[in-house]
């Protein structure tokens, strides 16, 4: 088990290279944002490109920090029950949930989004707006953000079976909202 521990440290550190990557991203798109809407109602200029770079970004931020959301255990969840939970209950949900919901359906989205992003590859795939941009660079995101919710998803699986065997303490708390 330790080494499967060890294991999930590196695969924690991925996650958070891609997280601060997706924090640069937001950085980029407000900064092209607020260039993009001074050059149009300043200087009367516009790009299309400015436009979908912006949406293609979004896309990176969301696809690249989701693994790191899911490790700082800040996604949402539906909480009717499990806050009330005992901390080894609430472990068990989390085996249950990772096992049953997230492996199947990000392998799904990881099998789904390779075709789609190999399609627009090969076709060369470009918006039909002038001036647009190629979409396999964002479509390539998508099986590569779900194959890193799947690896961060397994090693939070490990994490919780260690805390389950007691051989880590696992924190399972999460930041609700303050009312």
């Amino acid at each position: 088990m330790a080494a499967l521990l060890r294991l999930t440290s590196y695969v924690d550190r991925i996650s958070r290279f891609f997280a601060y990557i997706a924090a640069v991203l937001v950085l980029a798109t407000c900064t092209i944002s607020a260039f993009n809407a001074v050059s149009r109602y300043a200087f009367d200029l516009s790009s299309n490109a400015w436009l979908e770079i912006q949406w293609q970004l979004f896309a990176g931020i969301f696809m690249l920090a989701s693994a790191h959301v899911l490790q700082v255990n800040g996604h949402v969840r539906v909480d009717m029950l499990y806050g009330s939970y005992s901390p080894r209950g609430k472990l068990w949900v989390d085996v249950f949930g990772i096992i049953f919901f997230l492996i199947p359906s990000v392998s799904v989205m990881i099998w789904l989004g390779w075709s789609f992003f190999l399609k627009s590859y090969m076709d060369a795939e470009m918006s039909s707006n002038a001036g647009g941009l190629p979409y396999w660079p964002v479509k390539a995101l998508m099986p590569f953000g779900f194959a890193l919710l799947l690896l961060q998803g397994l090693a939070e699986l490990i994490k919780r079976i260690a805390a389950l065997q007691g051989a880590q303490v696992e924190k399972i708390e999460y930041e609700a909202l303050q009312q």
